[in-house]
């Protein structure tokens, strides 16, 4: 066979593959993009391995085709193109465009017979074609100059003559009459009773063509065959009529157009980055610079001296003092460590730095006794606060979004990043004026940034004794619950084996099969706990996953974690992690620390003071994503509730029963406890039954019974859902916005997680609002006042000090004060303040009346 020279693409076939075989892809904003990757990595493959000389890619247009009209139920059986595969294909189009690829659709045709028309134009041209699909019509097409093969290793060898005679007994041009014969099911083309492959090759060989076979009934061996061909012949002759390949379809045949060409690289850049392929724009071929960068230039001192006596703004970047570069008006420059004028700029609060992840920069130069301040614009906060459910916080990829430019994975030249960051400013300055979040920008975001660094360098003292006693009591314990697991099971197996463990429960135990993973029956927490009424085996499993995740992930990791220079840990505080605003926290990450569990609250017991003379004081809100519920919602009974400092999980269970708050009970009021904090994460009433282990119905008429006492909430739901339908975001009191693209989706259960998250998120946001403007307030009143407190903690809706017993309780007035006086809200704000000498043993301060 002579090396293929034209390349033909059942494009709609690969599109579909693409679209069931890569599940979930989308960009941030809400577009799938599954077909779309899949088809554009088919093709590069092609383009690649194969290096065709000339190329076209075939596309259905609609269902209405000559076939349809021929035979009403032709492919009727298929559901229509699904919305997000059909909103995909103008942009694979546009794609191949870029690619400088011919493109053919023709009305009233399939792809199948553009292919086969544009196949037999190139043979009279005497070319050898190349068909990529995996349809088994398209292998009617093949000769001795053409083949068919699909790019994916899975379906098997290139069809030439050869395969196709060693298959079907027949040659390439009769295979439409072996699919007339058995039908294709896959296109709703009835077979002919009786006859399946082999048979239908066994008679088209035989006979030599599917008319000869029809002229010669008579001829069949065996009678039943006869009897259902002869019964059958108008339908085999219209089932031939719908599998051949029209190759005689109007088209236009110019190899000087059917030549690739040279790709528009700018336009599939375009394309690229607003589909969110980072990966296929790397591999580009675009310029590794799109801009020149000035030349870097050393410092002049007379410079040097203009910057701290003017201030203004410095764009600077780099991971320590010896490798800073700076761009101001000068252009850019670099400063020697041992500079005497170094110092004097990165300290001087009068001189605005602008950078990408400060708090980074300012925890490194602390440890070089260089105290970096006037912190006042950071591309990375602001392209977060911008769009919140980014993936990625570098810099090269928030100049992709921003400006355009090719994101890598190499480390930037600092003086090339100092351009980006210039170049950055002014237009994220823009977005964030038009989205309204300058000021959360300016008065939390960014003060909080030195915030979190110092809170960084404070660190946190760990008593390790507490610390080893702990494991010698989970290690003793996880004994005992090894023996009984193993006594229970009757047998010893890999407890940490999910294959195993499936043996156990679902085999040995005979447990009913709650859910299916991709490997076989889930034996998942959610499983576990739904099994814990049946048999104690999982109860048992359970404790053993959550004691032995403890030990692994804090008792014994944290001690490894201590600082040798400064004894303590230093927890990195994430600011540009959570879609709600919320902060998160890394090495350790302490905001995951069970505190419902003994063995979590224990944990607490080894975070303790410096000095003997000190003490950690907790302020914790109380309550507070309820009050936040009550005041966006302006429900009068929650209001009220609060207003009279009532007991508000008692006040709400109350009100669903229809009894006075006295005569209460602790399972009613743990009822309402669950309903209350679960409306605000999109309770159903599946969800509660389980909670509660009571019907769904019980659940759902407790749900009802809250929606009817609290008709503001029921509203405030409904708002949200529709205003996020509407808008495609949410916002916080404050303004933060996080967008919400599948709140319209199609897939009932992805909708419903976006509306769940569009109700939950303007409190959970607003909530991390608060303590963030509180932190800001606070630290401001420390560094104002040279107060000796020391922030250490922020865990969701707490905040940890260090200070000395003397000035405790007046520091303690004040951050009562600025914790619930930081906005003002429909009803009174709380906080809970305790002292100890550890995170766990502390004792109440501040007891007053009415509280």
């Amino acid at each position: 066979m002579a090396e293929s020279e034209i390349f033909l693409i059942d494009a709609t076939a690969f599109c579909y593959r693409a679209f069931y075989a890569l599940k979930g892809l989308s960009t941030t904003f809400g577009q799938a993009t599954n077909a779309i990757y899949g088809f554009v990595n088919m093709l590069n493959k092609i383009l690649k391995e194969n290096k065709p000389k000339y190329l076209a890619v075939c596309f259905d247009v609609s269902r209405d085709t000559f076939r349809m009209k021929k035979f009403p139920s032709y492919k009727i059986q298929r559901p229509p193109m699904p919305e997000n595969l059909a909103s995909q294909i103008p942009l694979i189009k546009e794609i191949i465009s870029a690619y400088g690829i011919a493109m053919f659709a023709k009305e009233g045709y399939e792809a199948d017979d553009l292919i086969a028309t544009l196949k037999s134009k190139a043979r009279k041209k005497g070319l050898a074609v190349s068909i990529i699909s995996s349809d088994k019509d398209m292998l009617q097409l093949v000769d001795e100059h053409t083949v068919v093969f699909s790019p994916y290793k899975d379906e098997g060898a290139i069809y030439g003559k050869d395969t196709i005679i060693e298959r079907f007994g027949v040659s390439p041009s009769r295979v439409s009459d072996i699919l007339a014969l058995m039908g294709d099911a896959a296109d709703n083309i009835p077979g002919i009773p009786g006859i399946g492959e082999k048979t239908a090759g066994e008679l088209i060989r035989n006979f030599g063509s599917l008319e000869k076979l029809l002229n010669n009934t008579a001829k069949i061996p065996s009678a039943k065959i006869r009897q259902s061909i002869e019964q059958n012949r108008d339908k085999i002759k219209l089932n031939q009529e719908l599998c051949r390949l029209d190759d005689s379809v109007d088209l236009e045949f110019d190899l000087d157009k059917l030549k690739i060409a040279e790709p528009d690289t700018k336009e599939l850049f375009r394309l690229f980055r607003y589909l969110e392929f980072k990966k296929l724009i790397k591999n580009l071929p675009l310029p590794k610079e799109q801009e020149q960068v000035k030349d870097l230039v050393i410092a002049k001192v007379r410079q040097l001296n203009q910057l701290i006596d003017l201030g203004g703004e410095l764009v600077l970047y780099g991971s320590a003092a010896d490798n800073l570069v700076f761009s101001g008006q000068e252009g850019f420059f670099q400063l020697n460590a041992k500079d005497i004028h170094l110092k004097d700029i990165l300290t001087n609060p009068k001189i605005k730095k602008v950078g990408h992840d400060l708090k980074k920069l300012k925890v490194a130069l602390a440890k070089e006794n260089i105290i970096l301040e006037g912190l006042f614009f950071d591309t990375m906060i602001a392209g977060y606060l911008l769009n919140p459910s980014r993936s990625n916080e570098s810099l090269s990829d928030t100049a992709w979004d921003y400006l355009g430019r090719l994101p890598t994975d190499k480390p930037t030249d600092n003086h090339k990043a100092a351009d980006l960051i210039s170049k950055l400013k002014p237009v994220l300055e823009k977005e964030l004026k038009n989205k309204s979040l300058e000021k959360l920008f300016s008065g939390i975001e960014m003060p909080l940034v030195d915030v979190l660094a110092d809170m960084e360098l404070n660190g946190i003292k760990l008593d390790l004794g507490v610390l080893k006693e702990l494991s010698k009591d989970i290690e003793k314990k996880l004994e005992k619950l090894i023996e009984d697991i193993f006594r229970i099971s009757d047998c010893q197996f890999n407890i940490n084996s999910p294959q195993q463990l499936r043996q156990i429960l679902f085999e040995r135990l005979q447990l009913p099969i709650v859910k299916k993973g991709k490997t076989g029956p889930s034996t998942d927490e959610e499983v576990l706990k739904s099994l814990s009424s049946r048999h104690r085996l999982p109860a048992l499993l359970l404790e053993y996953r959550q004691l032995t995740k403890l030990k692994s992930t804090y008792i014994d990791a944290l001690p490894n974690l201590v600082n040798p220079k400064t004894g303590t840990i230093h927890t990195c505080f994430k600011q540009t992690a959570t879609e709600t605003g919320r902060l998160s926290s890394a090495n350790p990450n302490l905001q995951n620390i069970p505190i419902k569990t003994d063995i979590g609250r224990q944990i607490r017991r080894a975070i303790v003071v410096t000095a003997d003379s000190h003490y950690l004081l907790s302020s914790d809100y109380s309550q507070i994503e309820l009050r936040i519920l009550a005041h966006i919602s302006k429900d009068g009974n929650l209001i009220a509730a609060f207003k009279n400092d009532e007991d508000i999980h008692r006040a709400t269970a109350s009100l669903i029963y229809g009894l006075e708050a006295r005569d209460v009970t602790g399972v009613m009021r743990e009822t309402a406890k669950r309903v209350n904090f679960g409306i605000t994460y999109g309770l159903t009433a599946y969800g509660l039954s389980r909670d509660l282990g009571i019907s769904i119905e019980q659940a759902q008429g407790f749900i009802d019974a809250y929606f009817a006492r609290f008709p503001g909430v029921k509203g405030y739901i409904q708002e949200q859902i529709q205003r996020a339908e509407k808008d495609g975001f949410v916002t916080t009191i404050l303004g933060r916005r996080r967008y919400l693209p599948q709140i319209n989706n199609k897939n009932q259960g992805i909708r419903q997680l976006a509306q769940r998250q569009a109700v939950n998120t303007p409190i959970q946001g607003s909530a991390s609002d608060l303590i963030k403007l509180a932190m800001v307030n606070i630290q401001q009143e420390i560094k104002s006042r040279q107060l000796p407190a020391k922030m250490v903690l922020q865990i969701h809706d707490e905040l940890l000090f260090e200070i000395p017993s003397r000035g405790l309780r007046e520091f303690a007035e004040l951050v009562r004060d600025r914790m619930e006086h930081v906005l003002k809200l429909e009803i009174p704000v709380k906080a809970d303040l305790k002292r100890g000498k550890n995170w766990l043993d502390m004792e109440p301060v501040l007891r007053q009346a009415g509280r």
